[in-house]
C-alpha cells in the first residue's frame, strides 16, 4: 500500500532521528574541535608546522623544524629557542621558535633574508660613531653560570688557555668593555663553573637540537656556513624579555681556523676573543646589527684575523644597557 513503511524503513528513520538528536546535544554550547595534524617524517619546515599550529595536536615536541638552512628542535610549551649563526660573509643565519604554553607555534626570521653583499669596513661607520643595535627579546636576571666542554678546543690552545680567552670574552659583555669612554653601568654577572663531559646542544648543521640544562662552550663540526654558533633556550617574563634558560655556544673547528694572537702573517684564522665577545654578546640577549654595521661586534661576521671586536662599539653598549 502507497502509504505503508515496512519494518526496515521505519527502524532506519527512528535511528536517524536518535543520531541527529545525538549530535545536536553534544555540539550545543561546544566549540569545534581542531583535528590532530600528521606530520610526514623527517625534518620540517616552517610551511609543514606554520604559525598558529599546535605542537601538541601535531605531536611535533623535538622534532627539528628548518627555515632558510638554520634549524630548531620544537621545544615544549612555554618555551622559545632561537639560533645565532656568526658567518664569514656576515650573512645572519638567525631563526626563532616561540611556542605558547598551550602549544601554539610563532617564528622570527626575517623573511627577505639574503647573503650579505661584500663590502668593506671602511664605508661603515666607526665603532664609537654607530649607535645601531638589536636586542633578541631575552636575557640573564641572575648569574650565567657556563661550563667549558671536555673535546678538543679552538686554535691548538691548552684549556686553560682556552678558558682564560673565554672569560675575556665573557667579560667584556658583562662589563660593557669599550673604547668610546662608555662607563660600566651592565649589571649582569657571569661565572665559570668547571669542564664538562655534556655538550652543547648543537648539531652538524648548527642546529639547536636539544637542552639539557647546563651552558656548554665547546668546539666541533657545525657544517661549513658558520663559524660559530649560539643556541639559546628562554621562558616569558610577564613585562619583560624573556628569561634565559640556557645559552650554548660552539665553535667550528673543522671548517675554520683560530688564533688567540692573530700576528701580520694572518690570513684566515679568526681571532678567538673576538669570535667570543659576539656570541656572548647573543648569550646576554644581543640580536646581529645588519649590514652597514660591520665595525660593531654585533655584526654577523668578526673577519679573519681582525681583534676590532673584542672590544664593543657604541650600538654594542647601547643595546646591553636597554636590557641591563
Amino acid at each position: 500500500m502507497a502509504g505503508r513503511r515496512g519494518p526496515g524503513t521505519l527502524g532506519r528513520a527512528i535511528a536517524a532521528f536518535v543520531l541527529t538528536a545525538s549530535l545536536s546535544a553534544v555540539c550545543v554550547g561546544e566549540a569545534p574541535r581542531t583535528p590532530a595534524c600528521a606530520l610526514a617524517r623527517g625534518e620540517l619546515t616552517v610551511e609543514d608546522l606554520p604559525a598558529g599550529s599546535s605542537v601538541r595536536d601535531c605531536r611535533a615536541v623535538g622534532r627539528v623544524v628548518t627555515h632558510d638552512g638554520a634549524g630548531l628542535a620544537v621545544p615544549e610549551p612555554g618555551t622559545t629557542v632561537s639560533v645565532d649563526a656568526l658567518t664569514a660573509d656576515g650573512s645572519a643565519q638567525d631563526f626563532t621558535m616561540a611556542v605558547a604554553a598551550d602549544g601554539r607555534v610563532s617564528y622570527a626570521y626575517d623573511a627577505d633574508h639574503a647573503r650579505a653583499r661584500p663590502r668593506r669596513r671602511a664605508d661603515a661607520p666607526a665603532p664609537c660613531a654607530d649607535g645601531a643595535y638589536v636586542t633578541a627579546g631575552r636575557k640573564e636576571y641572575g648569574t650565567y653560570e657556563w661550563f667549558l666542554g671536555d673535546g678538543p678546543l679552538p686554535a691548538h690552545l691548552s684549556r686553560a688557555e682556552v678558558r682564560h680567552a673565554f672569560e675575556a670574552a665573557v667579560a667584556a659583555i658583562t662589563a660593557g668593555r669599550n673604547d668610546c669612554g662608555y662607563e660600566d653601568t651592565v649589571t649582569v654577572r657571569a661565572r665559570y663553573l668547571s669542564t664538562t663531559d655534556h655538550e652543547a646542544g648543537i648539531d652538524r648543521e648548527a642546529r639547536c637540537v636539544r637542552r639539557d640544562g647546563l651552558n656548554v662552550w665547546d668546539a666541533g663540526d657545525i657544517g661549513p656556513e658558520a663559524v660559530a654558533t649560539t643556541c639559546s633556550w628562554s621562558r616569558p617574563v610577564p613585562d619583560g624579555p624573556d628569561e634565559l634558560l640556557e645559552a650554548d655556544v660552539r665553535f667550528n673547528t673543522h671548517d675554520y681556523a683560530f688564533t688567540d694572537q692573530p700576528s701580520d702573517a694572518c690570513t684566515r684564522a679568526y681571532d678567538l676573543r673576538s669570535v667570543a665577545t659576539h656570541e656572548a654578546g647573543h648569550v646576554f640577549g644581543l640580536g646581529h646589527a645588519g649590514e652597514g654595521h660591520e665595525n660593531l661586534t654585533m655584526y654577523a661576521s668578526s673577519f679573519a684575523c681582525s681583534t676590532a671586536a673584542r672590544t664593543l662599539g657604541k650600538g654594542d653598549v647601547l643595546g646591553l644597557r636597554s636590557l641591563y
